[in-house]
């Protein structure tokens, strides 16, 4: 059996803000832009939401399945750090609009960034242990920004957007390494979202977490999976994306603490191991739960795949939990990511603030709106008009209803 992740797909949003004029709209030290290693930054519109994300991403997913394929998804789990209820989860909306057999389990779960990581494993262990063959699981990722870091720093990078992932025993994309993981979790307040309107946001102490549980993650690896190498071992890293200068940071550390290697040998393998995994990144932004399976999906389009290659991976989730563990990417053909990317409209700082302030009507909490795209009407129809994708279109006491564009 070769457990893993059989499809994938991901959702970048149908907009984006230039993170350049972002930092000059906002009187951002530009000497700190270089660092962030970003572009773009995909962003929804008020019509959007994680549940827009979630099902736009997995609807090319189960649209190509035969009735019979279909029926055998028994799992659908969602992580998102981005829920809209403290009872309710937002797997009960996609399962629905994604035409699921109700003879499923349907969950959420979080833990901040690392929420994908854990769906994308408890969607393995489901399908490994199944004694029913060909099972078959939905792991999703989706998360959507806040919208309240404005002016800071931590806005730049914020992003939306969605991954999701066909789990069975046919592993396609990623056939994982079977108790191939090391873990690390410890109690630090980093960053958090303590309400729907507040972000709490540590930066600083946010990238020491990430590099001491990359470092402690592996370590654990290592007395895991004999004569496993940070370099040898792997054809190529996947690491988990806030933004693509914390991943650039992690891999040199890295390098430096466990293979003694110089700057010019560290950026050669950067460029040869890692870099594949950020084009998407650079151009989406921080997709939380689902940024370390954009970077999958970034590397599957950029990385060499004439035969198949082993990866490693590192989930981060603030607060926080990590995990590297890794698989076997087989040989294997391109998606059709980086032409949802170009087909993007973008927009200014300008129209980002004012579609920022109509997004509250989506937001956690809200009893009673309809979202008019009457606003943005323009923006609207060039970026949905006849499409065919998921929008939240009205909030009924508290009952979210959606429709096709």
């Amino acid at each position: 059996m070769a457990l893993g992740i059989e499809a994938i797909n991901a959702y970048v949003g149908r907009a984006y803000t230039d993170v350049r004029a972002l930092f000059d709209a906002r009187g951002l030290d530009v000497n700190r832009f270089g660092n962030l290693m970003m572009e773009q930054r995909s962003v929804n519109l008020p019509c959007e939401d994680p549940v827009t994300n979630a099902v736009n991403a997995a609807r090319p997913l189960v649209d190509a399945l035969t009735p019979e394929e279909r029926d055998r998804i028994e799992l659908l789990v969602v992580g998102t750090e981005s829920g809209l209820d403290f009872g309710k989860p937002i797997s009960t909306y996609i399962h629905h609009h994604l035409g699921l057999n109700p003879a499923c389990r349907s969950f959420e779960v979080k833990h901040a960034c690392y929420g994908g990581t854990a769906a994308l494993q408890s969607a393995a262990a489901v399908v490994g242990a199944s004694p029913i063959p060909g099972v078959k699981a939905l792991a999703i990722a989706t998360d959507a920004a806040s919208g309240t870091a404005k002016s800071t720093y931590w806005e730049p990078s914020e992003g939306a957007g969605a991954v999701a992932m066909l789990v069975g025993e046919d592993a396609r994309v990623l056939r994982l390494d079977p108790g191939a993981n090391g873990y690390h979790t410890f109690e630090v307040m980093d960053t958090a979202r303590p309400r729907h309107d507040t972000d709490a946001v540590d930066p600083d102490l946010s990238l020491l977490a990430y590099m001491r549980c990359v470092e402690e993650c592996f370590a654990v690896y290592e007395r895991r999976v004999t004569g496993a190498d940070i370099v040898d071992t792997f054809d190529y890293l996947a690491l988990h994306t806030p933004f693509a200068g914390m991943v650039k940071g992690a891999h040199r550390m890295l390098l430096r603490k466990l293979k003694g290697l110089g700057p010019r040998e560290i950026e050669a393998d950067f460029e040869a191991r890692v870099a594949p995994s950020l084009a998407y990144g650079v151009r989406v932004g921080n997709t939380y739960s689902a940024a370390l399976y954009l970077a999958l999906c970034s590397l599957i389009d950029h990385g060499g795949f004439d035969a198949p290659k082993r990866a490693g991976l590192f989930s981060y989730g603030s607060g926080c939990a990590s995990e590297f563990f890794s698989g076997v990417i087989p040989a294997q053909g391109r998606s059709g990511i980086a032409e949802a990317l170009d087909d993007r409209r973008g927009i200014t700082v300008e129209e980002l603030d004012a579609l920022t302030e109509l997004s509250a009507d989506r937001a956690f909490g809200v009893r009673d709106a309809v979202l008019d795209p009457k606003p943005y009407g323009d923006l609207y129809e060039e970026a949905f008009g006849g499409r065919g994708l998921l929008v939240l279109d009205r909030i009924a006491d508290f009952h979210r209803e959606y429709r096709w564009s």
